[in-house]
């Protein structure tokens, strides 16, 4: 059984897709749709974070760090920090680099690059051990709104498309929401809206990726998490979405703290790494997500057994 995992590690590595952790790939073989060049800022990519060898039970998350859609926040913080974490709990996880729009780019094109995201890591289930019914995805800030709009206007799988990883279903099977944006109405952070529209988007638009009022009983299950003191994403983006979610009959999990600034993610401090410290000096919200993803089954290892199983043949 080794020799025939280790022949599969090094099958994978021949093919071009490198199973060890920190390894980053392009979401696109060749140029990406709607690619203003060919430089770093015009490839949008994944880093792969995956668990230690038999940790794994088969979940991934696609994480998108926040910005303002303008930057990207530092991987450390609302990136490679959470990728730490979930591993540990044995989730694989891909951290997204998407396209800004300081370099140009803006909706649709942001919210492809989310969706290719999600269809790149089913596409390659097998060779991560990952279970095609078990990929959420996770955002802070303006990438939870991305995470949100994802969660809202995602593709179904269309077997008839060219493209085979396009075929696949871009819906997230959970949504893990930190402080997000959420609503373009009264409480909205108008700058990321600005820069997700562009400077001359119309009014219908704006409402279109006003995330609390695109939810339908469809929408994945959520977990959100905010504070009263942010003054940055005002509270009420996370009230909004909320109550959106209870009217549409669909499963959340809604947490507001009353301490803390925007931009928290795991530490509890702002801009606060999270490397060497001990779990249980994270922020709470992180205890809870764990007990919902548990609570719903997220950590189930049935199925990813089975596509281990036919990795190893």
């Amino acid at each position: 059984m080794k020799k025939i995992l280790r022949w599969t590690k090094l099958l994978v590595a021949l093919i071009g897709i490198n199973v060890s952790a920190q390894d980053v790939i392009r979401l696109w073989e060749n140029d990406a749709p709607y690619a203003q060049g060919k430089e770093d800022k015009d490839i949008p990519t994944l880093t792969v974070y995956l668990p230690a060898e038999g940790k794994a039970n088969g979940s991934a998350v696609v994480v998108c760090p926040g910005g303002g859609y303008w930057g990207l926040s530092d991987y450390e913080y609302e990136g490679a920090g959470y990728a730490r974490f979930l591993t540990s709990h044995g989730v694989s996880v891909f951290v997204l680099r998407y396209r800004l729009a300081s370099n140009g780019y803006h909706y649709p094109t942001i919210l492809m690059d989310a969706a290719r995201a999600i269809r790149v890591v089913r596409s390659q289930a097998q060779k991560w051990g990952i279970d095609v019914d078990r990929v959420g995805v996770m955002g802070s800030s303006a990438g939870g709104h991305l995470a949100a709009l994802l969660m809202t206007h995602y593709e179904k799988a269309n077997p008839a498309l060219l493209d085979p990883i396009d075929s696949l279903s871009s819906r997230p099977d959970v949504a893990i929401l930190c402080y997000p944006v959420i609503t373009s109405g009264d409480f909205a952070h108008a700058g990321s809206i600005q820069n997700l529209l562009g400077p001359n988007f119309t009014e219908g638009l704006a409402e279109y990726v006003s995330i609390e009022k695109q939810v339908d009983k469809n929408t994945p299950p959520c977990f959100i998490w905010h504070t009263f003191e942010d003054e940055v994403v005002p509270t009420e983006n996370a009230l909004l979405l909320a109550a959106a979610l209870r009217k549409a009959g669909v499963p959340f999990d809604l947490h507001i703290y009353e301490k803390g600034i925007h931009g928290l993610a795991l530490a509890g401090k702002r801009w606060t790494t999270t490397q060497g410290m001990d779990e249980k000096d994270f922020h709470p919200w992180s205890r809870d997500l764990i007990f919902w993803l548990e609570g719903r089954g997220f950590f189930e290892k049935k199925k990813v057994e089975e596509a281990q199983e036919k990795v190893e043949k």
